[in-house]
């Protein structure tokens, strides 16, 4: 009764403008904070933190009458290591460079030819290490188009947008690629589909090589909630798993839809997609709702204990939210902990987001869970809640270099389309509000962080609102865009804003560009803001822009009827930086792709000029 009173107090302090947010004024008083006991921390049974097993990536692109040499640098690396580049073979070798490289970790052979070999040579105080991989030129194919690696496809094939995962299947130190197809996919909110398509997962090496392919069954609905699946190597083998949402067949019903029956996480090999264990999937329940809200799932990987790499299964969006974590070591599945949203506290209620992201948020060496802005501490409790609603998009990095910590960028689509919080920035270890919009909104469905304007510090902040507006509300939409800095001062809106689709770090600065894609013969174009193109000719549908091989800048990866085309850029760097997916925020951004909407991978430190 007295909290019911307290609660009652606040909102009415609220109503009559003496405070901006009551739920940020009753989680401050300890009234949404969690109230049972915490769980125990997570002990995983890694010894030393499992991750990504990588090579130098060593790549050489024919570049005109020139080629061009970019490789890794890793954060095992000695902050002085400097490497020297050859070219030729193992009987004649060609060192290229009069000095070791240091600045950077690319090169320009001017009398490099389409038919030669490159690889570098680590030195360390002066000494050289073992040498890295060789590689072989990747030549221009025809017209204006860029080089590009081919990975060809089995019957021709096209994944979506947000349908391929990365992972090492083989050992080797390299990115070999898993992709879901065909390419449709209906929302659970669109019920009439009796077509009856089936997803199928297939698995490729590096070089194309085909290993396997799963069909999934009718027990898993085409669509974007129905199917998650992820790549990584979950017991730290050096090859990548595949964890994926299974279910029996013959559960679909005559509409396409599926409403009851078993449903399961599955671990299956990666070399050859072979099932190895299986458990059930957060059940549903009526605390989830309709149709709609029963069937939206999620996967992710967060290392509780700073060192093992634990698998999320997560059930739930717009009403209940519930998910259990898990480590996979000795071909066993163990669960860790589980988590019911309602049992923490009704805020949690309705704030998923679409997409799953992670992030030491409070500096402890484990990882937190961001489930929109409901966060989840290591040990699978509250860490904090915000009560924003369903965003569409969450961000998280050093936004602000001025301010200590991280920070989150959020688009709220509706619950607080009223109060100004449809685009707020976030303190990511305490929730406190750090600024927002502060004037209505309709449905924010589009945002991205990034730095675009170099004259202003720390990141730049942008969204939209969606046209169609927010239909259970009955609300109609708008076409209203805003460009924010990073302490939320308003600099943009309308033409002046940049889209939010696929950014990347493509050319020699730190400022990030965007891809501005186009139907027709011109293909995608990589574009800086205000400035204008960067380099186009891109061909194919764009489904991933990250830090594949090379030097730390970012790769497109598109996609085309039987192939996958990998771009990389041959304008010489400035500087040089430890790979971003050895960054684990970039990294498990990535790995989420294969499920939910997909954004733009952002480092968990500041990148920018």
């Amino acid at each position: 009764m007295r909290k019911n009173i307290c609660i009652i107090c606040l909102m009415m302090l609220a109503m009559a403008g003496r405070a901006q947010d009551p739920l940020e004024l009753l989680y401050n008083f300890e009234i949404l904070k969690p109230s049972h006991a915490p769980k125990p921390k997570v002990e995983g049974f890694a010894r030393e933190r499992i991750e990504d097993r990588l090579n130098r990536g060593i790549i050489a692109v024919a570049d005109g009458r020139q080629v061009y040499v970019s490789w890794r640098l890793l954060k095992s690396d000695p902050a002085d290591v400097a490497f020297d580049v050859y070219k030729g073979t193992d009987a004649r070798p060609v060192k290229l460079n009069r000095q070791p490289v240091t600045l950077t970790t690319d090169f320009v052979d001017k009398g490099g030819k389409k038919n030669d070999q490159y690889w570098v040579v680590p030195l360390i105080n002066g000494r050289p290490e073992a040498p890295s991989e060789k590689t072989s030129v990747i030549a221009k194919k025809s017209g204006s188009e860029p080089p590009y690696l081919s990975i060809p496809l089995q019957d021709s094939v096209v994944p979506g947008r947000r349908r391929l995962g990365i992972g090492d299947l083989n050992g080797d130190g390299k990115w070999d690629f898993v992709l879901l197809q065909p390419n449709v996919s209906k929302d659970p909110g669109n019920r009439p589909d009796s077509s009856q398509v089936t997803y199928k997962i297939e698995a490729y090496l590096n070089d194309g090589t085909f290993l396997w392919r799963n069909d999934l069954g009718d027990g898993i609905e085409p669509g974007v909630w129905y199917s998650p699946f992820i790549v990584y190597d979950f017991d730290g083998d050096g090859r990548a798993e595949i964890a994926v949402k299974t279910a029996p067949n013959g559960i679909r019903a005559a509409d396409g839809c599926v409403y009851d029956g078993e449903e399961w996480l599955s671990i299956w090999d990666g070399l050859t997609g072979r099932e190895t264990v299986r458990t059930p999937w957060p059940a549903r329940t009526w605390r989830l709702g309709n149709y709609n809200r029963q069937n939206r799932n999620q996967l992710g990987v967060a290392y509780l204990d700073g060192k093992t790499p634990c698998l999320i299964v997560e059930r739930g969006t717009y009403k209940a939210m519930f998910a259990d974590a898990y480590q996979y070591t000795g071909g066993k599945l163990t669960r860790l902990w589980s988590w019911d949203g309602d049992e923490e506290n009704p805020v949690v209620r309705s704030q998923g987001s679409h997409s799953m992201q992670v992030a030491d948020v409070d500096d402890d060496g484990r990882d937190e869970i961001i489930l929109g802005p409901a966060v989840l501490d290591d040990n699978g409790t509250l860490l904090w809640s915000a009560g924003l609603g369903h965003p569409d998009k969450v961000y998280v990095s050093d936004i602000d270099p001025s301010r200590p910590g991280l920070e989150m960028f959020f688009i709220v689509e509706a619950l607080h389309d009223k109060d100004g919080q449809g685009i707020c920035v976030r303190d990511a270890r305490t929730g406190n509000r750090v600024w927002s919009i502060n004037r209505p909104t309709v449905h924010v469905g589009s945002g991205m962080v990034a730095d675009i304007d170099p004259s202003r510090p720390g990141l730049e902040c942008f969204g939209a609102e969606d046209p169609k507006g927010h239909r259970a509300m009955q609300v109609p939409g708008n076409h209203n865009k805003y460009l924010f800095d990073a302490r939320g001062q308003l600099f943009g809106e309308g033409d002046d804003v940049p889209p939010t689709g696929d950014w990347l770090w493509w050319d020699a600065d730190k400022v990030r560009e965007y891809l501005d894609w186009r139907r027709g013969e011109d293909g995608n174009s990589v574009v800086k803001y205000g400035k204008g193109k960067v380099q186009e000719g891109f061909k194919g549908t764009v489904v991933m822009t990250a830090d594949l091989f090379g030097d730390w800048r970012e790769e497109i990866v598109t996609a085309l009827p039987g192939e996958l085309r990998i771009y990389s850029t041959t304008i010489p760097a400035s500087d040089r930086r430890v790979t971003l997916l050895q960054d684990n925020t970039y990294r498990q951004t990535i790995t989420v792709r294969t499920m939910g909407y997909q954004q733009s991978p952002v480092p968990g430190f500041y990148l920018g000029e």
